[in-house]
């Protein structure tokens, strides 16, 4: 009983710690597409980083929905499942940051 109470705690950390982080990355993607849109008005050039980053934006906004939802079910299994669907979506996401970073890099060296 203590083993699954204990499992149980660490998969509502690992949720918790989902969701916190995937709220903030959503204000990160958000404050880069201003920063963005900054850039874009001085220098008068045009890309797509800002859509890249509200898509981005709007893949953590489901991680961290996902993990909000699998701390409040009851249900051990369901939370499981949908904590991995939170887990896999927060990578992709993360992942997809990265690529964007080298797309704004480059883009930005290219002005």
């Amino acid at each position: 009983m203590s083993e699954r109470r204990s499992e149980k705690q660490l998969d509502e950390s690992i949720c918790g710690h989902i969701f916190t982080v995937s709220a903030a990355m959503v204000g990160v993607c958000l404050t880069v597409i201003g920063l963005v849109h900054i850039a874009i008005t001085v220098r008068k050039a045009d890309t797509i980083a800002d859509e890249l980053l509200a898509l981005d934006a709007v893949l953590f906004l489901v991680s961290c929905l996902a993990s909000y939802w699998a701390l409040r079910t009851r249900s051990a299994a369901r939370m499981h499942r949908v904590e991995r669907f939170a887990d896999w979506t927060f990578i992709v996401a993360i992942v997809f940051m990265v690529f964007i970073c080298a797309f704004i890099t480059y883009a930005v060296s290219a002005f």
